[in-house]
């Protein structure tokens, strides 16, 4: 207690400030500027006499040359170097080595006389006038101008480098977090009504939002919220929107910062920012503290670290690991991160009391991405035209990024078109636009080139309607469109498992229209290369990889060490890879032509009407080869959704009643026509009889 009061009783010291260099700095300046006189300005003294001394010094030979001041009548005499002792007592040390005599003037006119006279008689060498006044306080400020822009230049960029209001993001503040926080989260204005489908990822992010509401539900329990949740997914797939939307619902500060942002040129700087980082969260407890694309810092260190080890980064990640879960505590400071490259996170991150959650935000699957058209949709003058179903069955493995920019094409193509709505045909565009790229209609094509598109494209059209696992066709098209001459547009199956018979019908379809040029032209062209890398692709994804082979079976080759140079078989069993894919590909190839061989009018039929139209659509496809006898996994689904009860789906007691209660109704209406009838003959009857 006494050592309290002692050190209370101690004078205070003042604390050190940069604005105390400033002040001395300052004062140096002026101590400097105003103890040299005007050796700042001029070296050399001066002195004034009057008219009659300076007209005995220019006849005795001493001055070297006038200067004449009109404006302010007054005249300098600069003295020669071995005349400087007889003017002023003193050497040139003293006095500088241009000295001059200032000597106030009467007449100019007599002033030139008598210097005109001086130079014939080479008393002085010359005389000049200098006509600007002498204003003392305007010498003052110019001399000391360059002082003051060098004074203030300093001080502006001390507080640059310290952070201060001038710049603030200094040299001296680059270990400060550049984190931006929202003191409530619902400014951000994004809730869960917002980010459509996702209903897992919500379910799970859900937990943390009621912990931050009502903590004490679950402390009482015993339990303890996840100190951290990972979002993983592609990109586009609404992780950095989930992120917002946790804190617009739990409205608690929020934490935004990238993963770039920790890294910079000077080292232990993105430690620094790490614990300023997590010294603002814990004052502002509860609160969530959001790191996007987290793969940039805590991606996994290397085991050599003279082998391209980055030290920096690795001191980044070591400081975020004991930050995260270290012997400090983080009460109430919740951690989302986001990425999408999982992968190359480091196992020490991953693991149970850093990021306790790894929830998965996937591509939409059809009734999501219903809803995110639903939610885009929102605030666009749309027409009666428009059918989400199949905008959502036409988008498969588009993200919700992919969505709005899909409405937003529709948008400004409707725009474009003067139109003052969105219809049916503008989303199906947009689509088309997005997928295949913008229609090149001036592109001139013969009408041999043509045809052959026509075969190829319709060929596509033809196997894809005969196969029972083929995506179902929309339209068939031989308009350029990007880098293609022609294209044919399907709803992809979104399957969860993929049979081998699925795939080999996809794999026919895909080689349906090299087929269709062979059968029906007699050579074959370079339109179809698009269609044999895919297909090479599928069949070496089949046997390498899904074990889908009669010669390596149950086998799969798959290596996910992407910077390992050794494939993960021997050479002999890559020659029995490469046998099983041309026998597979070549059995599809003349299934194809089989196909086609079998169904050549209905081609031909097709290959015409699309050289006519340009543009043929299923119900083309239909009236020409019939009804498809198959019914498509979306389809099904869509069904499925469907909540109408359906009558074949009752009990044969409902279907009979059903049938009794639509057969009674049908005798009544019969009942009611012939009373009507009855009617209407008795009207005409007393027409007639009046």
């Amino acid at each position: 207690m006494d050592k309290q009061n002692n050190n209370e009783n101690m004078p205070k010291m003042p604390k050190f400030n940069m604005n105390w260099i400033y002040a001395l700095i300052l004062i140096s300046l002026v101590v400097v500027f105003f103890t040299g006189g005007n050796s700042l300005s001029s070296s050399s003294i001066s002195v004034t006499k009057d008219y009659t001394a300076f007209m005995n010094y220019v006849e005795k030979g001493y001055a070297q040359r006038v200067v004449v001041n009109k404006k302010m009548s007054t005249l300098r005499m600069y003295v020669r170097a071995q005349h400087i002792r007889d003017v002023f007592n003193e050497g040139t040390k003293n006095t500088g080595p241009e000295p001059f005599v200032k000597v106030e003037i009467g007449s100019v006119d007599n002033l030139e006389t008598f210097l005109n006279k001086a130079m014939k008689e080479k008393k002085i060498s010359s005389y000049s006038y200098d006509n600007t006044k002498d204003d003392t306080l305007t010498d003052i400020l110019i001399n000391f101008v360059p002082w003051i822009v060098l004074i203030l230049f300093w001080v502006w960029f001390m507080r640059r480098m310290s952070g201060g209001p001038a710049g603030g993001s200094g040299v001296f503040s680059v270990g400060k977090s550049k984190a931006r926080m929202y003191e409530k989260g619902n400014a951000l204005g994004v809730t869960f009504k917002d980010v459509a489908g996702q209903v897992g990822a919500k379910q799970e992010v859900q937990e943390i939002v009621d912990f931050l509401k009502n903590p004490a539900k679950y402390t009482e329990l015993g339990g303890k919220i996840p100190k951290g949740a990972l979002l993983v997914g592609p990109p586009g797939t609404g992780k950095t929107l989930l992120a917002k939307a946790v804190a617009g619902e739990a409205s608690v500060p929020f934490f935004s910062m990238s993963g770039s942002d920790f890294v910079e040129m000077f080292v232990g700087v993105g430690a620094s920012r790490v614990r300023d980082l997590f010294r603002q969260a814990k004052e502002k407890a509860p609160c969530i503290i959001f790191i996007d694309e987290i793969d940039a810092v805590g991606r996994a260190r290397s085991k050599n670290p003279s082998m391209g080890g980055n030290d920096e980064r690795e001191n980044t990640l070591n400081a975020l690991l004991t930050e995260m879960d270290g012997f400090g505590t983080n009460s109430g400071v919740i951690i989302l991160a986001a990425t999408n490259r999982v992968d190359m996170l480091d196992k020490a991150l991953l693991r149970a009391g850093r990021f306790d959650r790894q929830i998965h935000v996937d591509l939409p699957d059809l009734p999501e991405r219903k809803a995110i058209f639903n939610v885009h949709l929102k605030g666009k003058k749309t027409d009666e035209t428009v059918d989400v179903d199949l905008l959502a069955r036409q988008t498969p493995g588009f993200s919700g990024a992919d969505i709005a920019n899909v409405c937003n094409e529709a948008a400004l193509i409707a725009a474009r078109h003067d139109k003052k709505t969105i219809g049916k045909q503008n989303f199906l565009d947009a689509v088309d636009r997005i997928i295949g790229g913008l229609e090149k209609k001036t592109k001139v094509m013969t009408a041999e080139e043509k045809r052959t598109i026509a075969l190829h494209e319709a060929g596509h059209a033809t196997i894809s309607w005969f196969c029972r696992y083929a995506n179902p066709l929309i339209k068939v098209s031989i308009v350029p469109r990007g880098q293609a001459l022609g294209a044919a547009w399907y709803l992809p199956e979104e399957r969860q498992i993929t049979t081998k018979e699925q795939m080999l019908d996809e794999l026919c379809a895909i080689l349906g229209g090299r087929a269709a040029e062979e059968l029906f032209t007699g050579h074959i062209s370079t339109g179809a290369m698009n269609d044999l890398e895919r297909a090479t692709k599928s069949s070496y994804g089949m046997i390498a990889y899904a074990g889908m082979s009669d010669r390596l079976p149950n086998i799969c080759y798959y290596n996910n060490q992407e910077y390992q140079f050794q494939r993960p078989y021997s050479e002999t069993t890559a020659k029995i890879i490469d046998d099983e894919v041309m026998k597979q590909i070549a059995e599809q190839y003349a299934r194809a032509k089989e196909i086609l061989t079998k169904h050549k009018e209905g081609h031909n039929q097709l290959a015409e009407l699309l050289i006519q139209r340009e543009v043929i659509f299923a119900e083309d496809v239909e009236k020409i080869f019939g009804k498809r006898p198959w019914v498509s996994r979306a389809q099904e689904i869509i069904d499925s959704n469907d909540n109408t009860p359906r009558l074949e789906d009752m009990p044969e007691e409902v279907r009979k009643a059903q049938e009794e209660h639509e057969a009674m109704k049908a005798s009544e209406n019969c009942d009611n026509a012939a009373s009507a009838d009855v009617q209407d003959a008795d009207s005409k009857n007393s027409v007639t009889g009046e």
